[in-house]
């Protein structure tokens, strides 16, 4: 199975760090949040990996390379100066991607969830990792029922973590080249009943401020 790393977002609540470092590229624990990610993917057997540029894109790449570092191959998806949202970041990188299944991972988000568990997985377009509401997001995004699929309706619900596998025909009929939000898809596809999710209760975290990024490494007992 692919992956595909999230990493074309300008991070604008994170300026003025951002100002001049793409967010994939700040660091905590003394690595790069994208590097956290590759680490991840790489444990849980993921060797071919795409990520998504924009903003200052050229450092990322710069930085990742090959992806030889971690063991792991690594192509780029550039969608120039603007983001294509995510959406429509995945539909443009859909040939680097395949015919097959595929994991999405956002790059700034440290957790523990094995990702190992996704390989292999039954579902039909959509497959969503779930965790408790945090702070910054009680509303949550989408209810998770019994029968282990996600709506967007309900009263008790949960958010998205950022870590999802999705079947590539949920992309295949958007427009290529054009900043698509992933949320209505997504919520198209669960009408049809097509969208099953699980609960995480592990460590997470998402690195939205610079006080965040800072909590990451006191959570993991390092140094900034």
């Amino acid at each position: 199975m692919k992956a595909m790393i999230l990493a074309a977002g300008r991070g604008e609540r994170m300026r003025p760090l951002t100002d001049t470092t793409p967010k994939p590229l700040l660091k905590t624990g003394g690595k790069a949040l994208i590097e956290h990610c590759l680490e991840s993917l790489a444990a849980s057997g993921f060797t071919d990996i795409v990520i998504n540029v924009a903003y200052l894109g050229r450092q990322i790449m710069d930085f990742c390379k090959d992806g030889s570092r971690w063991s792991v191959s690594i192509h780029y998806s550039d969608e120039g100066q603007t983001a294509l949202e995510t959406a429509g970041g995945i539909a443009n990188a859909l040939p680097l991607l395949g015919n097959e299944p595929f994991l999405v991972v956002n790059a700034d988000i440290v957790f523990d969830y094995s990702l190992a568990e996704l390989r292999g997985l039954s579902f039909d377009l959509a497959h969503l990792i779930m965790i408790d509401n945090p702070p910054h997001h009680r509303q949550g995004d989408f209810c998770l029922r019994n029968n282990g699929l996600l709506s967007e309706f309900g009263e008790e619900k949960l958010t998205f973590s950022g870590i999802g596998v999705y079947h590539p025909a949920l992309f295949a009929d958007l427009p290529v080249g054009q900043p698509l939000k992933l949320r209505p898809l997504l919520n198209q596809a669960m009408r049809q009943g097509l969208v099953s999710g699980e609960y995480y209760s592990g460590f997470w975290l998402d690195i939205g401020t610079p006080q965040r990024l800072r909590e990451v490494a006191d959570r993991l007992g390092l140094s900034a």
